[in-house]
């Protein structure tokens, strides 16, 4: 996908690690190195920057973390 058809969805989604890593009393630092990636990459995903994450980093941070992807991720819809 390109930065035109990022701009043409509909909604997008929130991810909501910070309340996660409050909950299990974790760091950020903690979190990507059980999750195997740079605190940069972290970062970007905290932050809701990342354009794309694959599916077995999704489950790595589910593992680490001890929770289910809806609870670190939210849709949000945009207003038209």
């Amino acid at each position: 996908m390109n930065e035109k058809d990022f701009e043409e969805l509909r909604g997008e989604l929130i991810f909501n690690i910070d309340v996660m890593l409050a909950k299990r009393k974790m760091s950020v630092t903690e979190l990507a190195d059980k999750v195997g990636i740079t605190i940069a990459n972290m970062s970007v995903l905290k932050t809701g920057k990342a354009k794309a994450i694959k599916v077995s980093t999704l489950i790595k941070i589910c593992d680490a973390l001890d929770c289910q992807p809806g609870d670190i991720l939210e849709f949000k819809r945009r207003e038209l």
